[in-house]
C-alpha cells in the first residue's frame, strides 16, 4: 500500500506552463519517459522506494517496458494518463492545467485508457469506448475501477471519478449532456486480491499489463461482464513471477 500521508506537492518551476505541461506529458509512455523533464515539476508521492513500496517513478518506469513489449498495433487502441495527474486533478489550483494535459492525449480516439489512481493506496481506472455513442450496444461506453484491497472502499473514489469524467468531457466540448454523463456505468470486478500491505501498485502494473493482453477488439458488458476479469484473473506464481522480473512486491 502506498504511503498514507498527504500528496506532497514541490512545485520547481511553474512561470511558463507550456513547458510545465510538457515535463509532466513527457514523463507518460506515449510522449516518452524523460526524468530530466520530470524533475521541472516534482510531484512526489515518496521520496523513494522503501520497504518495497512503488512510487511514482518506479511505476513509470516499469509501465515503459511494459507498453514497449506490445506491438504498434494492439498500442494503437490503448492510451495512457501520468499516474499523478489524478491526485493533481483533485488540488484545485492543478485541476485546469491537468485537463489541458489530458486533451493533448486525445483519449476519444482510443479504445481503452488507463487512469493509475495514487491516494494513499494504488487503484486503477480505466475508460472504455468514450469515443462511442453512449446508446451502444456492441461497444459499451463504461468504466472499469479495479482494486486489489476491495476492504478499502474502492466506491468512496466514485463522487471524485464521476466529476472528473464530466469535466473532461467539457473541456473537449463534447455535444453528450451532463445527464447522460452521469449515467456512465462505474464497474468494480472483483479481482485478485493483494495478501500484504505493499502490492497494490504492482498489481495495478498487472492489471494494466494482462488488460492489454486480453481486452476484446469489442467491448460491452451485455454479453456477461466481466468475463476475463475475475477472482481467479491469473495465478499468484504467475504475479510473483512477474514482480521478480521488475523487482517489484510481490504477494
Amino acid at each position: 500500500m502506498a504511503k498514507r500521508r498527504k500528496l506532497e506537492m514541490q512545485i520547481i518551476h511553474d512561470d511558463d506552463e507550456e513547458e510545465s505541461a510538457s515535463a509532466v506529458t513527457n514523463s507518460t509512455f506515449s510522449g516518452g519517459f524523460s526524468r530530466s523533464k520530470r524533475s521541472q515539476r516534482r510531484v512526489r508521492t515518496g521520496n523513494s522506494r522503501q520497504q518495497g513500496m512503488l512510487n511514482s517513478d518506479l511505476f513509470s518506469h516499469c509501465f515503459e517496458n511494459i507498453w514497449k513489449s506490445f506491438s504498434d498495433n494492439r498500442r494503437a487502441s490503448f492510451a495512457y494518463l501520468d499516474c499523478l495527474w489524478f491526485s493533481l486533478y483533485m488540488d484545485e489550483s492543478y485541476k485546469e492545467k491537468v485537463l489541458v494535459w489530458i486533451r493533448r492525449k486525445h483519449i476519444f480516439s482510443k479504445k481503452y485508457v488507463f487512469v493509475p489512481i495514487v491516494h494513499c493506496h494504488w487503484n486503477l481506472l480505466i475508460f472504455c469506448n468514450f469515443g462511442e455513442l453512449l446508446q451502444s450496444e456492441t461497444r459499451t461506453t463504461c468504466m472499469l475501477l479495479l482494486d486489489s484491497l476491495r476492504m478499502a472502499g474502492p466506491r468512496q473514489l466514485e463522487p471524485t471519478i464521476r466529476k472528473f469524467v464530466l469535466d473532461i468531457y467539457e473541456a473537449e466540448k463534447r455535444p453528450e449532456k451532463k445527464e447522460v454523463i452521469s449515467k456512465i456505468p462505474l464497474l468494480v470486478p472483483k479481482v485478485p486480491q493483494q495478501t500484504n500491505g505493499e502490492a497494490c501498485g504492482s498489481l495495478v502494473l498487472y492489471f494494466m499489463s494482462l488488460f492489454m493482453e486480453s481486452a476484446p477488439e469489442n467491448f460491452s458488458i451485455s454479453g456477461g461482464y466481466p468475463y476475463f476479469m475475475k477472482e481467479d484473473w491469473f495465478a499468484p506464481e504467475d504475479f510473483n513471477c512477474f514482480c521478480k522480473r521488475f523487482q517489484l512486491c510481490g504477494l
